[in-house]
């Protein structure tokens, strides 16, 4: 398999040369772009496995670029940025990124997440058979996709990891916990209201009225669970 493909966008150049040592050290090929024009541009010649991304970026901000991504791929986005509040990381996973890393980080804490989120955008060996039919929604474990009546639902890695986590615990109550521990695994440390986050932007894409959700339910004061 070629090396995967890495997008850094990031307006500080020392940032993004220590972000692209450490990435090519690991194995990755990196592009940079360093204003959000410039990173839509390369997004869509450059078609990388994941972006990183700040916010506070020039002439298109990191919010309007996520969003404008999302619309377009469901390329792993991993979101940099020095805003500490719970509300703007909210607002980012809402918009459809993935993941979150609040400055200043280490470089090697950065390089673990983008091992993370790139581990579950694969198809894991062996985990190939098996699929999961709610109504008309086909979870496809082998391919790592939404169905429903043969239309691919377009999902993010993270969310597809969700579903699955619920889905295979059908009529089970799962918490936040337990979702971020079996959708994202043990050494995720993130905090457990990123979760509403992504089950907000999964309901929108598998619901077909996602202020009343048939699949997934939420069971208030302990997380969620699938019916179906």
């Amino acid at each position: 398999m070629p090396a995967r493909k890495i997008l850094i966008v990031d307006d500080e150049t020392r940032l993004v040369d220590v972000l692209r040592a450490y990435l090519e050290r690991d194995g990755y090929r990196v592009a940079a772009a360093y204003n959000g024009r410039e990173a839509l541009l390369l997004a869509r010649r450059e078609k990388p496995d994941l972006v990183l991304l700040d916010l506070m970026l020039p002439e298109i901000d990191g919010m309007e670029v996520c969003r404008t991504l999302r619309k377009e791929s469901d390329v792993p986005i991993i979101m940099l940025t020095a805003r500490s509040e719970e509300t703007d990381k909210l607002i980012g996973l809402e918009l459809g990124a993935d993941d979150y890393v609040t400055k200043p980080f280490s470089p090697r804490e950065v390089v673990a997440r983008v091992r993370a989120v790139l581990r579950r955008s694969l198809m894991s060996p062996g985990a190939g058979e098996e699929a999961i039919t709610l109504g008309n929604l086909v979870i496809d474990q082998a391919r790592h996709e939404v169905r429903r009546q043969d239309e691919v639902i377009a999902i993010t890695p993270t969310e597809f990891e969700l579903l699955w986590a619920l889905a295979s615990n059908r009529g089970r109550v799962l918490s936040r916990l337990q979702l971020m521990e079996k959708a994202l695994g043990d050494s995720y440390e993130g905090y457990e209201r990123t979760i509403d986050a992504h089950i907000k932007n999964l309901r929108r894409k598998i619901e077909l009225d996602p202020t009343h959700p048939r699949y997934v339910q939420t069971v208030f004061g302990v997380g969620y669970k699938v019916e179906g």
